[in-house]
């Protein structure tokens, strides 16, 4: 039983650093996506991270791929906050975003802290899960 306890405990202390961060991870997240729905390529842009700035260079080059690449994202119709996870330290937010057409999509975003607050330095788009019957 002790050893139950202990368990429980050791699994809450390891979450505690990605739940401090959910919040704030959450948003930066969230202010990207209203800024592709603004068509606000400039301000979505201060959400990338260094590396995702430095591989696109401008807002307009990173709203391009966006736009071609990630749909979902740029005019979703809904968007669900999902689990955030510690991976190989790195924290991946889990986002579940129904496109125009009405289409479930599982993303991963990848989040760095920087000296702007937390960043996106990639996204995944997830297999889809199985259907069941």
């Amino acid at each position: 039983m002790r050893n139950a306890v202990y368990a429980v405990l050791f699994a809450a202390v390891l979450s505690l650093p990605a739940a401090a961060q959910e919040e704030p991870i959450r948003n930066t997240i969230q202010s990207q996506i209203e800024a592709f729905r603004a068509d606000d390529f400039a301000r979505a842009f201060t959400f990338a991270s260094p590396t995702i700035k430095g591989m696109f260079g401008t807002p307009e080059n990173f709203g391009a791929m966006v736009k071609q690449g990630y749909p979902m994202v740029y005019r979703p119709a809904e968007v669900q906050m999902m689990e955030l996870r510690e991976v190989a330290g790195a924290l991946w937010q889990r986002v579940r975003i129904t496109d125009q057409a009405g289409a479930g999509w599982y993303l991963d975003y990848m989040m760095v802290e920087t000296a702007e607050g937390w960043q996106i330095n990639a996204v995944q788009i997830l297999p889809a899960p199985d259907v069941g019957a």
